[in-house]
């Protein structure tokens, strides 16, 4: 059993991973902006939060391991700004409280599709997401270089769960990738976010991929 928190607990992913970590036994910290979203579950504490404000490192004291799911909101037309302040924010929250494993929840934009080619640069990338996709490519360039906090990076597939299309079936396997798009045949992977949560569940347990980033999909 770890002590792990969760930060964007409340939302898509954040919720699944939450209720994933609870249900395997962990000591669950749900950080949110409205606790009143949390699940209600034994092993989950639920905490409001701001990760802007100056005593958010305090709140990260202690924890095995911190998953950030922090995401600003697709439809906030201010996503590219306000993701980039917040991830920034909780990357310094995680250095100063001596996280021994920070996760950070990003996008599929920055996987690669074909040398020096990344998702976000084709031509059919959605607009609408373009700010947001962006911010967190730009964090992950920030962090690869970074050894002075100990962060991982994991990147969902091209579809994830129900609202890209794909299933919200709650398989218990996946498959792991690193820096390029997975795929089903011709067409991009995708996973249910029961699935990620599971692989994400896994990762934190493991700490497998210190300094890394990693994707994963769905084997199906």
């Amino acid at each position: 059993m770890k002590k792990i928190a969760v930060i964007g607990a409340t939302g898509y992913v954040g919720q699944a991973v939450v209720n994933e970590l609870a249900n395997r036994g962990h000591q669950v910290t749900a950080f949110a902006r409205n606790t009143n979203k949390v699940a209600q579950h034994a092993n989950i504490k639920a905490v409001a939060a701001d990760v802007t404000s100056t005593d958010f490192a305090q709140a990260l004291e202690g924890f095995d391991a911190v998953v950030s799911a922090f995401n600003p909101g697709w439809t906030n037309p201010n996503i590219g700004t306000d993701f980039t302040r917040g991830a920034n924010a909780i990357v310094e929250a995680a250095k100063a409280a001596n996280v021994p494993y920070l996760l950070v929840v990003g996008g599929a934009g920055s996987l690669y599709v074909a040398p020096n080619v990344q998702l976000i640069d084709t031509p059919d990338f959605p607009k609408e997401i373009f700010d947001g996709a962006n911010a967190a490519r730009h964090l992950l360039n920030d962090l690869r270089d970074r050894r002075d906090v100990n962060w991982a990076f994991v990147s969902p597939p091209a579809l994830l769960g129900v609202t890209a299309g794909f299933s919200e079936e709650r398989t218990g396997s996946y498959r792991l990738g690193t820096e390029d798009l997975l795929m089903n045949g011709e067409i991009p992977a995708g996973i249910s976010v029961a699935d990620l949560a599971i692989a994400i569940a896994d990762d934190v347990e493991q700490q497998a991929h210190l300094f890394k980033r990693f994707t994963v999909a769905s084997n199906s």
